[in-house]
């Protein structure tokens, strides 16, 4: 019998689920327990496949656009938020509806009316066509939010006041790739006004911070998540400025490509914050088929967030 290769798994912690995708899980199952199947939700609730299936699987109907949804069923909005015509919508076709918008999301939303009413326009960092953005940026009237994706963005924007001006940012960017775009705001224009304290969330900051610990032990990193999940494609991003090479994002471990890691000593794990230990354990598994394993914990930060689910779904 063959002898196994020696590697080390390096897994970096925190990694998977945040509080906000635990509770806007949690929303889904206990509406589907209140209310019985099917329950709608629009938007895939978090941006996992296996998360999705496993909902759809016990009664959840995922659509993308409200008009999809009967009148007479339950709908949920996703944990990316929504912009505020669509919770309008359902009250005037007086749906049931519960918001699983993420509480960190809804603090960037309440953010951006605040500056709004105080008669700022309002400049938003994030990822054009991602549904967090198009909900922050929906919760004004059109042309206040002036989306920048890059630093040479802020070059080319036209605001109507250029001392009339507050920044606020899409809570799962790249921080260090952030830091710099928000430095070119404020070179370009002084008189900005910032949030209180950074948009980006405590999840993705810690997911980040993580992965630049492990980073300079691993030949390799695989980062579980799905391609669609803002916050794992920026682990990658991370893991290969931090100086790992090869940096993928897989969805589950028959996605690795083991050819691209062979002659691997050591290798780095992570998981986007919408994706379930379990994909993690299937990972570890697999590594363990192939090599005779020793598994490494890295450790940077503690987590006990907890967001509490909506009192509609706790009432009997």
């Amino acid at each position: 019998m063959d002898q196994k290769p020696p590697l080390t798994l390096y897994l970096a912690a925190p990694r998977g689920f945040c509080a906000g995708v635990d509770r806007a899980i949690k929303i889904v199952e206990m509406a589907l327990q209140k209310w019985g199947a099917p329950v709608y939700v629009r938007h895939e609730i978090v941006h996992n496949k296996f998360v999705v299936d496993s909902l759809r699987d016990k009664g959840a109907v995922f659509v993308e656009e409200l008009d999809e949804c009967p009148d007479d069923r339950p709908v949920i909005f996703s944990a990316h938020g929504v912009p505020k015509a669509v919770p309008a919508e359902a009250r005037r076709r007086e749906m049931v509806y519960v918001d699983a918008t993420c509480p960190l999301v809804s603090k960037v939303h309440v953010e951006a009316e605040r500056h709004h009413a105080a008669g700022l326009q309002m400049i938003m960092i994030g990822h054009a066509g991602h549904p967090e953005v198009l909900g922050t940026m929906g919760q004004l009237p059109e042309g206040e939010v002036i989306l920048v994706e890059t630093v040479g963005d802020v070059a080319l924007i036209a605001p109507r006041d250029p001392e009339r001006l507050a920044f606020i940012t899409q809570t799962t960017l790249s921080v260090d790739d952030t830091a710099a775009i928000v430095a070119a705001l404020q070179a370009r224009f002084p008189a900005i006004v910032g949030p209180a304290k950074e948009d980006i969330c405590y999840a993705t900051t810690n997911r980040q911070a993580s992965v630049k610990a492990v980073a300079d032990k691993i030949d390799a990193l695989l980062v579980i998540g799905a391609p669609n999940s803002s916050n794992s494609r920026r682990l990658v991003e991370v893991g290969r400025a931090a100086g790992c090479a090869y940096s993928q994002l897989v969805m589950r471990a028959d996605q690795i490509d083991w050819r691209a890691i062979a002659g691997s000593r050591a290798v780095g794990v992570t998981a986007g914050a919408s994706a379930p230990e379990v994909l993690v354990d299937e990972v570890v598994q697999a590594f363990r088929d192939r090599y005779d394993l020793s598994v490494e914990m890295v450790e940077t930060a503690r987590e006990n967030v907890e967001f509490k689910v909506p009192r509609v779904l706790r009432e009997a």
